[in-house]
């Protein structure tokens, strides 16, 4: 069988990101952690956490510890009303039952922690949290300026 691809392929591997778009995906992510950390003192302890799960700060990134895992996820928002943004995605890392309401409370929550810290973390940026079906969503201004 032919390969069309030497593996590693260095062209495959490559990725370029512009400056500006890697310090506006690093502040999001500090966001996303600072508003990962208010969920988990309110609720860290609700649940028993996942037997593979390391506790709350025992990694240095606190979307893979402790109960929560909340993350950034672009989309383009194709079928969506509200257009292209980062979605608000949660996780709840247990074995335990969590009823919808309870789920729903828990991404309320994180929409409102992340409405909060969003005009400290991009103070130059009109951003905001709106609902978008069933999920949250950022929008607003992702330019990255003059490049």
């Amino acid at each position: 069988m032919r390969k069309y691809w030497p593996w590693p392929c260095p062209i495959k591997n490559a990725v370029y990101t512009h400056p500006k778009l890697t310090a506006f995906t690093d502040t999001l992510e500090a966001l996303f952690h600072d508003a990962d950390e208010a969920l988990e003192e309110k609720w860290g302890t609700r649940f028993s956490l996942h037997p593979n799960r390391p506790r709350r700060g025992e990694t240095g990134n606190p979307e893979t510890d402790g109960l929560f895992e909340l993350a950034p996820d672009f989309t383009p928002g194709i079928g969506s009303k509200q257009g292209r943004g980062y979605l608000v995605s949660i996780r709840v890392a247990t074995l335990e039952p969590v009823q919808p309401a309870l789920f729903e409370a828990f991404m309320e929550e994180a929409a409102r922690q992340i409405r909060k810290r969003l005009p400290r973390y991009f103070p130059d940026r009109k951003l905001e949290v709106v609902r978008d079906g069933k999920r949250f969503k950022i929008i607003g201004d992702f330019s990255l300026g003059t490049v």
